[in-house]
């Protein structure tokens, strides 16, 4: 057999070498792992298998819960982690000219590319990334672009140019629609005086408002309707789709405060005011940090207005919380109403069992001389509906003076109510003033 030439020994040596790391992960690897590793499978594969295999099988008595957590939490960490890879991932955008005209629609472009057009950091990207879940607004201000991730608008706005990145999932295409129909009509006026980054700032903040207006609209009428239902009739469905709004309602809430908290935080900083006219910056023009009259009354106009709509939450929050409080004491209130209805009865079933003792007495067969009256039968009816109607009374008007319930107690009443026990009415001494103050 002829010995393997020199372009055979690269391959060989590498193969070896892989083979011994493999053997050497495999000794490293726990005995579970290493039970369901295939020969043709990678290690991320047969974590994977793993974790179903885990979930399909009963659990033997050797193996410890312990061990199934572990791998489980493994099988979490390296999904969680490979999305986070560096790889070079496609986006989906929509690209508008200086002019406003669109220029791309939903192109496919790489994120290396779109990093090293625009100057940006992949790191800037991240949040821009609409297949990561994103809950926290933010405006990131660059040397050359403005990146903003606002609900469901996520777009590059440069001095000439607005990258619009699809949002992964969305469902409301009328939405984007309008917003794209009136980012291109206010591009494209250019009479105002505007730079063309404000335009589409202006553009992306008012459908941001538009969102949240609808949406609060939307929950209003919602609320308002299941509270006015709430008035005529309690029941547990109607408890069920409260507890949902109330839910519903304060992610809402909590989602317009993140957006007020950014747009309050860019207006917090002069460098980043100053640093968003990317116009002035391409141009060359040089500014001073107190010079963005202009863009910090934009600013302040959309915050004011996301403002309001957090206290109109707000005041809807508090209202949803004022008709649970009196539901729960008109539920009290009827479950004490039952309460005091069976102790009545429990006390008339008292006053019945002591009329009948009068009765059990005298049928117990023994001679008591009053049978030959002739007027015993009605002298002791009378005496046992008379024990029956006393003791009947007095457990009721016990029972009306403890269900009397007051801010004071008992003690206190009592004495309010005898006019001998109150104390005198002293009145307060009027103040003088006198040139050293007031004595």
């Amino acid at each position: 057999m002829p010995l393997a030439g020199p372009k055979c020994l690269p391959r060989c040596s590498v193969q070896s070498v892989s083979s011994l790391a493999l053997a050497h992960r495999w000794h490293q690897a726990s005995p579970l792992r290493r039970r369901l590793v295939l020969p043709g499978d990678t290690p991320r594969l047969a974590s994977w298998k793993a974790l179903l295999n885990l979930k399909s099988r009963p659990s033997s008595a050797g193996e410890t819960p312990e061990n199934e957590e572990e791998v489980a939490k493994a099988a979490i960490l390296e999904k969680v982690m490979k999305g986070r890879l560096p790889a070079d991932l496609m986006l989906r955008c929509t690209i508008l000219d200086e002019d406003g005209a669109v220029k791309t629609i939903s192109g496919q472009f790489r994120r290396s590319d779109l990093c090293n057009e625009h100057r940006l950091n992949p790191r800037d990207l991240r949040k821009i990334d609409s297949r990561i879940p994103n809950l926290v607004p933010t405006i990131l201000i660059r040397k050359e672009a403005i990146l903003i991730n606002i609900l469901h608008i996520r777009a590059l706005v440069k001095a000439d140019t607005v990258v619009l990145f699809d949002t992964y999932g969305s469902n409301d295409s009328r939405l984007h629609s309008a917003f794209l129909y009136h980012l291109e009509h206010n591009l494209k006026v250019r009479g105002g005086g505007s730079p063309y980054e404000f335009r589409a700032i202006e553009s992306i903040l008012l459908s941001v408002l538009s969102a949240l207006e609808a949406e609060m609209v939307f929950i209003r009428n919602l609320v308002g309707g299941l509270l006015a239902e709430l008035e005529d009739d309690i029941n547990h469905d109607k408890f069920k789709r409260l507890l949902h709004y109330s839910r519903r309602l304060a992610s809402f809430k909590n989602r317009a405060r993140l957006v007020q908290d950014a747009l309050e935080e860019v207006l917090e900083q002069d460098d980043d005011l100053n640093a968003m006219y990317l116009t002035d910056k391409k141009k060359g023009a040089v500014r001073q940090n107190h010079e963005h009259d202009e863009l910090e009354v934009l600013l302040e106009f959309f915050s004011k207005q996301v403002e309001e709509i957090v206290n109109e939450a707000e005041n809807i929050e508090s209202n949803v919380q004022s008709t649970q409080e009196i539901v729960e004491l008109i539920l009290d209130s009827n479950r004490n109403a039952l309460l005091a209805l069976d102790l009545k009865v429990s006390i008339l079933t008292m006053g019945l069992g002591s009329g009948a003792l009068v009765a059990g007495l005298f049928g117990m067969n023994l001679q008591s001389h009053l049978e030959e009256m002739p007027y015993a039968f009605a002298a002791m009816t009378v005496v046992s509906a008379a024990i029956a109607a006393f003791a009947a009374w007095a457990g009721l008007w016990r029972l009306a003076r403890i269900r009397k319930v007051g801010l004071t107690s008992s003690q206190t009443t009592n004495r309010v109510s005898d006019p001998k026990s109150r104390a005198p009415w002293i009145p307060l001494p009027l103040r003088r003033r006198t040139f050293n103050g007031w004595s």
